[in-house]
């Protein structure tokens, strides 16, 4: 789990825009549009950052962001409609790592959103495991059960990127854009291959693959 998002925000359209354009950056969205019920849905679930609307029915922005820091650190940024001082500061007082006002552009709530995340994110994702495979994102080696496994330089990218975004369905298209980039000139069956040569080397020995294969959509590494 490393791209879920919650959206708390009333103003429908809004919520939908945001909604839609997370999914197709590849995040795991879930919304909602009434305070108390984003303020349960963020105490009772596992997210990697919150985007939280100031003033909202029910309850506040502000008193969602105090309740949230009261047992859990997850990076929230407050989106509102006000721009006062008072305003910004009593939103970071409250516990919230960053302020973006309404209207905003979507690149500019998506690079605070990353920079936010890679702040907060670091030390963990350094070191990505699943079951008996440990992988080191700085020293560039993938081991089982304690033993190197030799992985090409496409290879560890493709195991990373799954490792990264655990329990999310990942295109082919998408896996390219990150791994080959945008600008390459591969097929979506490149990636069948890697995923092929991949399995090849993590799976020995096991009684099923590390890697499910979504028919029809892409792959996936489940929790």
């Amino acid at each position: 789990m490393e791209n879920r998002i919650l959206v708390i925000e009333d103003e429908k359209n809004l919520a939908r825009f945001i909604e839609l354009e997370l999914k197709y950056e590849g995040y795991e969205v879930v919304t909602e549009i009434d305070g108390r019920d984003g303020l349960n849905r963020a105490l009772s679930e596992p997210f990697n950052l919150i985007l939280l609307d100031l003033m909202l029915p029910s309850l506040s922005g502000m008193e969602i962001c105090r309740r949230i820091r009261q047992s859990k650190n997850i990076p929230i940024i407050m989106i509102t409609a006000k721009d006062g001082v008072m305003d910004r500061v009593s939103g970071l007082d409250s516990g919230a790592d960053d302020y973006i006002v309404k209207p905003f552009a979507i690149e500019e709530l998506l690079a605070r959103m990353r920079a936010l995340m890679r702040r907060t994110g670091k030390v963990a994702q350094e070191t990505l495991t699943h079951k008996d495979l440990t992988l080191n994102t700085k020293s560039y080696k993938v081991e089982k059960n304690g033993a190197e496994i030799l992985l090409t330089k496409k290879e560890f990218d493709l195991l990373r990127m799954l490792l990264e975004n655990k329990d999310i369905v990942l295109t082919r298209d998408r896996i390219i854009e990150k791994v080959w980039g945008y600008d390459a000139d591969a097929e979506t069956n490149v990636v069948d291959v890697y995923i092929r040569h991949l399995r090849n080397k993590i799976d020995q020995g096991n009684p099923s693959a590390y890697i499910e294969t979504v028919r029809g959509t892409g792959y996936v590494i489940r929790s």
